[in-house]
């Protein structure tokens, strides 16, 4: 019998060598908080609109799809405009299978061997996974004690590093809090090269958008966005970055042909024509956020300021023994490796319910940092 292969057989690059997949664990659990999602599934009306589109472009599913995907990015277009204020069209906007692939892109172009990307940890564990796989070497630059950019401590980065690329996410994931724009603009300032903000979850924050500044630093900025979040469509997989055409034209070059399917696209277009229906739950999961926010503090418990779906809570001694004693009541939570820290999505009145019980079982016997 041969002997067994695992991935250190294989001639793996070096910089993989050791790392782990990303994800979070999918455990079958009465009350799943862990990964972000809006809660609320898609309108009857937006479901029966989406049923009709799909049979009437099924078709032509023996066809590429439409490679630059205009008529979605037109539609993404449109709604920038009305949600941000600043007049955008389709030449300002690519999209891609999530704001994932969007990033990727970003980084294929203006990453890669010798290049360097910068960002402020803890943030989105995806920066420097993507960065690595684009060969690009991933910096740090701590954020202070309280999970915010630290500006003398940005700048004092970029003037060291001058990195290739810089991630900015706002409001943050992990923590939920946001960056001033005015910091935002300060960093695009000193930045010898782009600066990508990561607005995943801006539909929940009152704060405005980078967007507003890409007039003004039109070969610097990226603002990379997303249908998961705010518009309860992750299983469709579309993020978008709005940026000047120039950009759109750079990651033409390393995109890869016809990556959108032709399914996509179709629900993409028909989420966006239902987006009063889909965004009216932003207002709802907002003011939830404020309720969890408000009783965990009673409980207790540090909570970062949010403006995101979720709320980042502490400070524990063993976020991991606090997380499984969650989980052991039947509340999946998720544990990002910020030290003291632990994550919980905002779901539905009743899971929030559920997950501020076990909050209140827990506060009087888990291990708090002071």
């Amino acid at each position: 019998m041969s002997e067994e292969i695992t991935i250190e057989t294989l001639p793996l690059r070096d910089e993989l060598r050791g790392k782990h997949a990303y994800g979070a664990p999918q455990l079958q659990v009465p009350v799943a908080l862990n990964t972000n999602e809006n809660p609320y599934p898609p309108s009857q009306a937006l479901i029966d609109d989406l049923v009709q589109e799909v049979a009437a472009v099924a078709a032509g599913l023996n066809r590429y799809p439409e490679r630059d995907a205009v008529a979605l990015r037109t539609a993404l277009a449109s709604y920038v405009t009305d949600q941000t204020g600043v007049p955008v069209t389709a030449d300002n906007v690519w999209a891609a299978n999530g704001s994932n692939e969007v990033l990727q892109q970003l980084l294929q172009a203006f990453g890669g061997p010798g290049r360097t990307a910068l960002g402020f940890t803890p943030s989105y564990s995806m920066h420097p996974i993507l960065s690595a796989g684009a060969q690009t070497e991933f910096l740090s630059c701590p954020r202070d004690a309280d999970f915010r950019i630290d500006e003398g401590a940005a700048l004092a980065a970029v003037a060291e590093h001058r990195p290739d690329v810089i991630f900015i996410t706002t409001p943050n994931n992990p923590t939920g809090d946001v960056t001033p724009l005015e910091l935002v603009e300060k960093i695009v300032q000193a930045a010898p090269g782009i600066v990508i903000v990561d607005e995943a979850y801006m539909e929940f924050s009152a704060s405005p958008s980078a967007t507003t500044l890409l007039e003004k630093y039109p070969t610097q900025l990226v603002v990379s966005r997303t249908m998961s979040k705010a518009f309860d469509f992750a299983g469709a997989r579309l993020g978008y970055f709005v940026a000047d055409p120039a950009f759109v034209e750079a990651v033409m070059l390393v995109r890869l042909p016809y990556h959108l399917s032709v399914l996509t696209q179709a629900a993409a277009i028909v989420a966006l024509e239902h987006k009063e229906d889909t965004l009216r739950t932003v207002a709802k999961l907002s003011a939830e956020r404020d309720r969890v926010v408000e009783r965990l503090r009673e409980l207790g418990y540090y909570v970062v300021p949010s403006e995101s779906n979720f709320v980042c809570f502490g400070r524990f001694t063993d976020p991991h023994v606090v997380w499984q004693q969650f989980l052991d009541r039947d509340v999946l939570i998720r544990d990002n490796g910020v030290p003291g820290l632990l994550r919980a999505t905002v779901g539905l009145p009743e899971e929030n319910d559920a997950f501020l019980s076990a909050a209140q079982a827990l506060a009087d016997t888990v291990d708090m940092v002071h």
